[in-house]
């Protein structure tokens, strides 16, 4: 990681990474990856795939028929956590390799286009004093960035006023800002630090509180001017049904392995253009880019840098927006040099 990234959660130094390969008797062969948070959710996953994997072993590339079987078979087990993410990287890598068949980008084989897409960097401004939160925002966007997303939730509510005012110092007025408290307050000091930073100009008030709390975001939703951004732990397009319906946040965010990939992707994106919210992304920029070209209601595309490593051609930023590759599927090519390299036994 260029960035060490502290949150109200945890500290990370390394992204760690679950590249997965699909491979198919016509020889094309499909992509993707999976941020674990941890290295022991890499080696779970990784098991529930090698299973999962004999299970479907020999049969057609239909995403949707998969799905249904491998929801089946891990039902008393159950279809969330690792599991659902297991899964959701073989919907994925199914779904470039429809579109690597059809020899076309995987976003306008689902029927976007290739249209730049809004970005913000969130490759760092974790839990940090103020000084050094003002000196990395500016860092964040220099590659091009104009908007950009910090973490909040210090024990002390001085002390996340006191950074945001440091940061929004540094950046000026006509940046973005973002913030995400991971889920790390409670509902009446989610309402009072958010109005704590009324007068600070962000963007949106990200997951607050506990992520299920469906009436403790209507209720803050309800207090606050600030829009609420919420879904990043929404597992799977029920859960995001559920949200919607609460009103318990105004902007909708999805995360392709907790959604469903691909397949649950679209169903999530569809219950929010149907009530009309926003939909951005969480991490997999290199994924993520592709579905939101074919999102109705396209908001922000949340970039990380932690996959450019093992990448052949790493995503870029140009004037605060991100472009989907015009290559077959993802355009994920991984770099063998790059894969030893940060390989972990």
């Amino acid at each position: 990681m260029r960035f060490p990234l502290g949150t109200s959660a945890a500290r990370m130094t390394a992204a760690p990474l679950l590249l997965v390969d699909l491979e198919t008797k016509e020889g094309v062969v499909g992509r993707s990856y999976l941020f674990c948070y941890r290295e022991s959710g890499a080696k779970g996953i990784a098991e529930v795939m090698k299973e999962a994997a004999g299970l479907i072993d020999g049969m057609p590339v239909a995403p949707a028929m998969l799905g249904e079987l491998l929801g089946r078979r891990y039902a008393l087990l159950g279809v969330t956590g690792i599991v659902r993410m297991a899964l959701a990287a073989i919907d994925i890598a199914s779904w470039d390799a429809l579109a690597v068949a059809a020899n076309m980008p995987l976003a306008t084989f689902l029927g976007g286009s290739l249209e730049p897409i809004r970005a913000y960097n969130s490759d760092g401004l974790g839990m940090m004093s103020a000084m050094e939160a003002a000196q990395e925002a500016v860092k964040l966007l220099e590659p091009g960035f104009d908007a950009v997303k910090l973490r909040l939730g210090h024990p002390n509510p001085v002390t996340d006023l006191d950074v945001t005012k440091a940061v929004r110092a540094a950046i000026g007025e006509t940046v973005e800002l973002m913030v995400d408290y991971n889920q790390a307050l409670t509902v009446p000091d989610a309402i009072r630090r958010g109005l704590d930073l009324r007068d600070m100009n962000i963007y949106w008030l990200e997951e607050q509180i506990r992520h299920n709390d469906l009436q403790g975001y209507a209720a803050i939703a309800s207090e606050l001017t600030t829009p609420i951004q919420l879904g990043e732990n929404l597992d799977g397009p029920e859960a995001a049904y559920d949200a919607v319906a609460a009103k318990a946040t105004d902007y909708l965010m999805l995360d392709v392995a907790r959604i469903g990939g691909v397949s649950g992707w679209l169903r999530g994106a569809a219950i929010a253009a149907a009530r009309g919210v926003p939909v951005s992304s969480h991490l997999f920029p290199e994924i993520s880019v592709h579905l939101l070209a074919a999102t109705p209601t396209v908001h922000w595309l949340e970039y990380t840098s932690w996959a450019d490593a093992i990448l052949e051609e790493p995503l870029q930023v140009s004037n605060g927006y991100i472009t989907p590759p015009n290559r077959p599927g993802l355009g994920l090519q991984w770099s063998k040099e790059g894969v030893e390299r940060c390989r972990a036994d």
